[in-house]
């Protein structure tokens, strides 16, 4: 698995457990590093990654509504909302990661978590927010954002 899958990964079930435990996003954060093993540069990236989403969450929850016809955000499954948020955020403000990228790791993630259908669902949803982007689909510009290999 990559570093950044692994980021990926941790990151989804992170925001998938805060879906469910709010309080404090360090002290959250604090208990789920003592609870889950990674490397320096994967923590980095799966950090920078639940923060943005939870910083931008609510933006993220209104474009992602905006791209689901007939579907509630909430009444999503939770892995696959939390896939789709992270996938989001990507696309819309990690200019290192190609939109393509993005969704085809939520794709995978979303295969792994929770099941076929889920990835052929996530699938459509980013597909239809990535055509509203502003941006080429496999393009990236050069960031200082954490990188270890997608």
């Amino acid at each position: 698995m990559s570093g950044r899958h692994e980021g990926r990964t941790l990151a989804v079930q992170f925001l998938f457990q805060r879906d469910i435990n709010t309080g404090d996003l360090d002290d959250a954060l604090a208990q789920f590093w003592a609870d889950h093993e990674a490397g320096a540069r994967v923590r980095e990236f799966a950090e920078s990654i639940i923060r943005g989403v939870e910083e931008r969450r609510a933006e993220l929850d209104h474009l992602l509504q905006s791209c689901a016809e007939h579907w509630d955000v909430h009444r999503m499954g939770g892995v696959d909302r939390n896939v789709m948020r992270v996938a989001l955020y990507e696309m819309r403000y990690r200019p290192d990661i190609p939109p393509a990228v993005s969704i085809n790791e939520a794709v995978e993630l979303a295969k792994e978590l929770s099941s076929d259908e889920s990835g052929r669902f996530v699938n459509g949803i980013l597909d239809r927010a990535r055509r509203e982007l502003n941006r080429p689909a496999r393009d990236a510009k050069p960031a200082s954002a954490p990188s270890s290999g997608d």
